[in-house]
């Protein structure tokens, strides 16, 4: 499941990049998310022979909880069966960050899925997206887009996420964690 907000106005959106990276798994995988269920763009198929569901809410980033914790009870999920892809602060544009639980740190949607489930045991795969600069508003750096001299890390920091939870998927979050959580050169040598 991909984190972001629908419609136009956010697509390129610091906080889209969850939709970006299930969008691109989908395109992977020759699947296109156009049903709708629960408020919420899915797909079923398969990603490497594994059965999965990619979808994207339909709701507000705040309301993202609704849709998973529906697709939760629909498919008798326990928590650590789902991944949340989502944007971090805190992560430059190049980084990636795979774990398991922890708090919301607070990015609103998070908080959504993790009261949505009743848990925060769900698996994350977060891609940063970097700290506003000094003086800027935080909701208007991620409801805004990435600078031009950002594309191509925000560009490769989509591929790897999308690697990784394809990782996630096939070989286990320790795997994941390995390969994925590393920082600054050695990460961009890895890509």
């Amino acid at each position: 499941m991909g984190l972001g907000n629908p419609g136009p106005e956010y697509e390129g959106s610091r906080h889209n990049v969850g939709f970006r990276v299930v969008d691109r798994l989908a395109d992977r995988a020759g699947l296109a998310l156009t049903r709708c269920r629960f408020r919420s763009l899915f797909v079923r198929g398969t990603l490497h022979g594994i059965q999965v569901l990619l979808m994207k809410p339909l709701t507000f980033m705040n309301e993202s909880g609704f849709s998973v914790s529906r697709w939760q009870q629909a498919l008798c999920l326990k928590p650590d069966r789902i991944i949340v892809v989502h944007d971090d602060l805190d992560l430059s544009p190049s980084q990636l960050r795979i774990r398991i639980g922890g708090g919301y740190g607070g990015h609103r949607g998070i908080r959504s899925v993790i009261e949505a489930i009743g848990s925060p045991d769900f698996l994350r795969v977060k891609v940063g997206i970097g700290r506003p600069r000094e003086g800027q508003d935080a909701v208007a750096h991620v409801l805004g887009p990435f600078k031009k001299s950002e594309d191509d890390a925000i560009e490769a920091a989509i591929q790897r996420a999308a690697d990784a939870v394809e990782a996630l998927v096939q070989e286990g979050l320790e795997a994941a964690m390995n390969r994925y959580n590393v920082r600054g050169a050695h990460q961009a040598r890895m890509a």
